[in-house]
């Protein structure tokens, strides 16, 4: 009689150890190669895993880069709610949320291709569990600054697209004569400013 349970647990082991193999390989690729040369065939083969494999795990191209995106998430949100301050706990919450926007930006610039392969045409503007994140941490910070506003939960939204949307749907601008940094320290720099204004007595 066969232990169906230790089998199981067995077959989700190793989908896990591919699944990380993958994620790996795939970070790997991007370095070297760039998003444009990653396919399906390319992943499995330096992987050496089946190309079987590869789609049971990601479905699609769109999908390996979605997986990558998500596991960059995962490490973001982590360095959030547990990280040193002042972007994790034990900063005051106004230094935490100035904190949050430049180590945003930072992790959407370093992810900027890989979210627009991610997206794969179908989606044209941020969505989904990250954004979502975003501005569940906005709206807890906003709450604890008792900032006031018409609908606090609007402001989380729009302070949200304020982060998530330059980096991926702008062309970076290249004002003449202009020597201001680039264009992330010039979306920091505006981010803490846009803060300071909404958390300053009397509310945005």
């Amino acid at each position: 009689m066969t232990n169906s349970g230790a089998s199981a647990n067995a077959e989700r082991a190793d989908a896990a150890r591919n699944r990380a193999v993958l994620i790996e390989t795939a970070r790997d690729m991007v370095a070297d190669v760039g998003v444009d040369k990653i396919t399906m065939d390319a992943l499995a083969e330096r992987s050496g895993l089946g190309k079987g494999t590869v789609f049971r795990r990601f479905g699609t191209r769109a999908g390996i880069f979605m997986a990558l995106l998500d596991a960059g998430e995962r490490e973001f949100q982590a360095r959030v709610l547990s990280g040193p301050p002042p972007l994790g706990p034990g900063a005051e919450p106004a230094d935490r949320l100035i904190a949050f926007g430049p180590a945003r930006l930072r992790f959407l610039r370093e992810n900027r291709e890989i979210a627009r392969a991610a997206l794969g045409g179908r989606t044209p503007v941020p969505s989904g569990p990250p954004a979502a994140m975003t501005q569940r941490h906005i709206r807890m910070l906003l709450a604890k600054l008792a900032v006031e506003a018409p609908d606090a939960e609007i402001l989380a939204m729009q302070l949200t697209a304020a982060l998530d949307v330059p980096l991926l749907l702008y062309p970076e601008p290249h004002a003449p004569g202009r020597d201001d940094g680039d264009f992330e320290q010039r979306l920091s720099r505006g981010w803490e400013d846009l803060i300071r204004r909404v958390i300053r007595p009397g509310g945005p």
